[in-house]
């Protein structure tokens, strides 16, 4: 009975021992893996406390690509990792950082494989400049699918992409997405002899692919945004200079008012306009509108105003100005940015105002004596089209003489074309009722006056249009 008692009991006591160093072994177990994971946590942190301060510290463009690649392969212990972007236009992939030594991801060349032979250098620079295109490997096909997968040398996608002894043996590969909008690929890559990536791996890729992904949509929003302030700041700069190159007043000519002004319906104006002093009591007046908008339209209406103000001296008429003018800019004018101009010349001694139209909208003659308006309609061409035979030809001075009272307007087709809500015009109607109702008051009053009535007829309505106006009243 005794003996029995004994063997139950150095039974028990054996089953005991074995279950405390059971408990013992996975009490390490669970130490060990809550360290890994631990150590895990912290790389993944300090992941994103780098991308954090890349952002803070300004780091450039190139400096947060290395970051993103390196500190993943570094998480996931890889060989090496690239990162590749989605090209401006969609159609490709561009790497833009391959770790050095990182196993290759597309298919090599055989030539590139000889010269990689005797001289590594040769791998890395055609990886770091080789586009990958749709249906070329692990990363077109992640590129197209989406998402994030493991690749083994099995993989059809790593089989053959290099040498024997240079394939990657294994690869984690994600598309980097965000807000539906596709950035890239990110890869990490374990070259020959190296080990297969896990579950866990892929996990982790899983979430430094999408801490990447926001970080390059936040790069590319900022430096958006950067440069659209950078521009903001240039077209500001470029309207101060315009604005230097139009008449800040008025010229004083016995006998008239004169008063103009030009809105641009963006940063800087496609219209130009101009007052001209010449000698013998005569004041020449220009008004232009180039076809287009913004910066080329104002490089080529500062074009117009130095030629015009060579060409304009020494007694020339209003047409020997413009066809002066034309022969000068249309070697360096493109097609799609040809210029309407009128330009006149008032005769103080005289009351003559002769003018000539390169296809600029009629001018409006105001009679003081019944309140009519008509249009001065001389024929002309835009300059900028012909190179001169059919320009010269066609265009002609036309005179006509203003009695007290009696003025011209000078006006773009950013007035007449002006739009409201409901996409209807203001119209040459309109204007000329403008025009009869201000030109009694004063040059400076109605060209105020009509471009606060336009303004009130367009109302929140965006314009795409400069407008300029410019009147001529005889006193």
């Amino acid at each position: 009975m005794a003996t029995g008692l004994l063997i139950v009991f150095i039974l028990i006591s054996a089953y005991l021992g074995w279950l405390v160093a059971r408990q013992r072994r996975a009490l390490q177990l669970i130490g060990r893996e809550w360290r890994e994971l631990r150590t895990e946590e912290e790389r993944v942190f300090d992941f994103l406390h780098g991308l954090g301060e890349a952002f803070g510290g300004g780091t450039k463009r190139r400096e947060l690509y290395r970051l993103i690649v390196e500190s993943a392969a570094r998480i996931l212990d890889a060989h090496g990792g690239a990162l590749y972007l989605v090209d401006r236009s969609g159609a490709f992939l561009t790497p833009v950082f391959v770790s050095r030594g990182c196993a290759p991801l597309v298919e090599i060349p055989p030539h590139i494989r000889q010269q990689a032979a005797s001289s590594p250098v040769a791998m890395e620079s055609y990886l770091r400049l080789h586009p990958v295109n749709p249906g070329e490997g692990a990363l077109a096909r992640v590129w197209k699918e989406g998402g994030a997968r493991t690749f083994t040398f099995a993989d059809a996608e790593l089989a053959g992409v290099a040498a024997p002894g240079q394939q990657p043996t294994a690869a984690l590969v994600g598309c980097l997405s965000y807000k539906d909008k596709t950035l890239g690929v990110l890869a990490v890559v374990n070259g020959p002899m190296s080990t297969d990536f896990g579950t866990e791996d892929l996990a982790v890729f899983k979430a430094i692919a999408g801490q990447s992904a926001f970080a390059l949509y936040s790069e590319a929003v900022y430096a958006e945004a950067s440069e659209k302030h950078r521009l903001d700041s240039d077209l500001t700069t470029a309207r101060e200079i315009q604005s230097i190159l139009l008449p800040s007043t008025a010229p004083v000519i016995a006998g008239y008012e004169i008063a103009g002004l030009n809105i641009a319906a963006r940063h800087v104006s496609g219209d130009y306009f101009d007052y001209l002093p010449l000698s013998g009591d005569r004041l020449g007046v220009a008004i232009a509108d180039v076809a287009g908008k913004g910066i080329p339209a104002a490089l080529v209406t500062g074009m117009c105003r130095t030629v015009l103000r060579m060409a304009a001296p020494g007694g020339r008429s209003p047409a020997e100005a413009l066809r002066e003018l034309n022969r000068r800019l249309y070697p360096d004018v493109k097609e799609d940015l040809f210029i309407s101009m009128l330009y006149l010349l008032l005769d103080a001694r005289s009351g003559d105002v002769t003018m000539a139209r390169a296809g600029h909208d009629p001018p409006l003659l105001y009679r003081a004596a019944g309140r009519e308006v008509t249009s001065l309609d001389p024929p002309g061409m835009a300059v900028g089209i012909d190179s001169g035979e059919v320009f010269d030809r066609v265009l002609s001075d036309s005179t006509v003489k203003l009695d007290p009272g009696d003025g011209i307007l000078l006006y773009t087709d950013g007035v007449t074309e002006a739009l409201d809500r409901h996409d209807a015009e203001f119209g040459t109607a309109r204007l000329i009722q403008a025009l009869q109702a201000n030109a009694p008051k004063g040059a400076e009053a109605t060209v105020r006056n009509i471009a606060e009535e336009v303004r009130e007829f367009a109302g929140d309505t965006p314009q795409h249009d400069d407008i300029t106006l410019i009147f001529i009243r005889k006193t």
